[in-house]
């Protein structure tokens, strides 16, 4: 993708979307269970996963503009969820190379989490 007012700016409007939908569908699954696992990031990790695998296979067939694909994936799918862009991503490793892809699966969430402690420790001391 270029980067190009076109196309920043269909990500963006893409952006908004997705994290809208993000905020309303947490607020909605959050009532619906309200002491439970976190339901709203595992459904819309799941329903974006599933989304870009769709998007990403219709368009191995019909190839959209650039605007049109960065608003779906990069916008809305992004902004709805950063882990379907990992889901893809992984997919396709697994499938050229299945211990590369593993590695980016390790990586990723072991990473993810030690890092977010990692913050987590580092503004705790600062506050403290």
């Amino acid at each position: 993708m270029t980067f190009n007012f076109y196309n920043v700016l269909a990500v963006g409007a893409g952006g908004f979307l997705g994290a809208i939908s993000r905020f309303y569908i947490s607020t909605e699954i959050i009532r619906v269970f309200p002491n439970s696992i976190p339901m709203s990031t595992l459904f819309v990790n799941i329903i974006g996963s599933f989304l870009m695998g769709l998007l990403v296979t219709i368009f191995l067939h019909f190839t959209p503009s650039e605007p049109l694909k960065g608003f779906l994936t990069i916008g809305f799918l992004g902004a709805l969820t950063t882990y379907s862009t990992f889901a893809i991503e992984s997919y396709n490793l697994l499938n050229n190379n299945f211990y590369y892809g593993v590695l980016n699966i390790l990586l990723n969430a072991i990473g993810t989490i030690i890092s977010v402690a990692i913050g987590y420790k580092i503004a705790s001391k600062i506050l403290a």
